[in-house]
């Protein structure tokens, strides 16, 4: 009976997709038992963007994977994240140039 010809992960119990009250309910039980009941599911796509970028994934892969039309657009929405990067960055630049005037 199992039929998956997607070769989706998150499948009902025959392989099919899973339907959006399935997965809104199951999202809202889990955030509820994690004290997080205002969570929205939107908020899973945020969270992923801002802990991709503070990984260190530039702005256009990022961009690719939300599937936003442009980087900019990417920036212009999680731009806030910047500022750690930007403290990261001086940081190696300070580590590049010692490097250089060590040698």
């Amino acid at each position: 009976m199992w039929d998956n010809p997607d070769n989706l992960v998150f499948t009902n119990e025959v392989g099919g997709h899973l339907t959006h009250v399935t997965v809104y309910k199951n999202f809202k039980r889990i955030v509820k038992s994690l004290g997080l009941e205002e969570a929205r599911f939107h908020d899973l796509r945020h969270t992923y963007a801002v802990a991709s970028l503070a990984s260190g994934d530039d702005y256009k892969t990022v961009q690719e994977n939300l599937g936003h039309q442009t980087a900019a657009f990417t920036l212009n929405v999680y731009g806030h994240v910047t500022e750690k990067m930007k403290e990261q960055s001086a940081q190696r630049m300070e580590g590049f140039i010692k490097g250089i005037t060590n040698l």
